[in-house]
């Protein structure tokens, strides 16, 4: 037992950022926060792997050490690589069954030299009872109980080795429902209550370069939050073969906060002319790093959240 105001019980939470700056402020800590257990859901093909994988390169970044659990058996290493991940410093797993994932999970984090995990999927979590059953066995709640099981053994482990573990989920409807939302996650309902910070990933529109689809307009809300306030939302591009659109997210921002001007097309900084449209905007932060962190960090201190060094 100790006093509140004594030693670790006082600490400012621990971040990693999410490489999507609208993200980090609608977290309202400035990133995931570390020790804790958080959900990333939404349909296929939302950018849920992408997400993670951005997170991963932010961590390795600041020099961490992460570990993909990749129970789908479809990490995609070139792209991972696009992303910015130092693929040769990631520490991968395939496992077979679902208890195989989740036992390499627990040792991964009780080693304590792991300071992310990303598990990807539950759905993908398949007790070892059904995959050695037939077919059509029906076992229900199995997964459910697996899942369970497995928070109750890492949260204490996971807050006292402040790791940052990431389960990606997917989405499923369920039958009958008349109204409110049909949507459901699997692997039963511990995941939630376990969970500190849950975020639902939707694709809401296409980025389109001439007739060409660049990418995804992408919507990420959320829904649970311990660490701050929840249901704030933030909306970027995900570009194909790189990722979270970070200089068009300082674009949007900017022009938000009026720190960036917006005349017809043109986009103006501090009375400079910056481009016309945003892909040519876009470009040119990419050419001028410095001037993108500027903007950033006037973004940051005018919406209270840390800034970048």
């Amino acid at each position: 037992i100790m006093r509140m105001g004594d030693g670790e019980a006082a600490e400012d939470i621990q971040v990693v950022s999410t490489g999507s700056l609208g993200l980090d402020i609608a977290l309202g800590v400035g990133g995931l926060p570390r020790g804790r257990v958080v959900e990333i859901y939404g349909p296929e093909s939302s950018g849920k792997t992408t997400l993670t994988l951005q997170v991963i390169a932010e961590l390795q970044k600041l020099g961490g050490t992460a570990a993909f659990i990749d129970a789908e058996h479809a990490l995609d290493v070139q792209y991972a690589a696009k992303l910015g991940v130092n693929v040769p410093e990631l520490l991968i797993s395939q496992p077979d069954t679902g208890e195989q994932a989740l036992e390499i999970t627990d040792a991964l984090v009780r080693s304590g030299s792991i300071d992310m995990i990303v598990i990807d999927s539950v759905a993908a979590l398949v007790p070892k009872a059904e995959i050695e059953g037939e077919m059509g066995d029906s076992l229900p709640g199995l997964q459910a109980r697996l899942m369970s099981q497995a928070l109750r053994k890492l949260t204490g482990t996971i807050k006292r080795t402040n790791c940052l573990v990431i389960f990606i989920n997917q989405i499923r409807m369920k039958i009958g429902v008349m109204f409110g939302n049909p949507e459901t996650t699997t692997g039963g309902n511990a995941l939630k209550f376990y969970s500190s910070v849950r975020l639902d990933i939707r694709r809401i529109g296409s980025i389109k370069k001439n007739d060409e689809v660049i990418g995804n307009e992408t919507r990420v809300k959320v829904v649970k939050n311990k660490v701050s306030p929840p249901f704030r939302e933030a909306i970027f591009d995900i570009l194909y073969g790189e990722g979270i659109s970070r200089q068009g997210e300082i674009i949007d921002l900017g022009v938000q906060a009026k720190i960036v001007d917006k005349a017809g097309a043109w986009y103006s900084y501090n009375g400079e002319k910056i481009g016309q449209g945003k892909d040519n905007a876009r470009e040119f932060l990419r050419e001028n790093p410095e001037i993108a962190r500027e903007i950033e960090n006037r973004i940051r201190e005018s919406l209270g959240v840390v800034a970048m060094p």
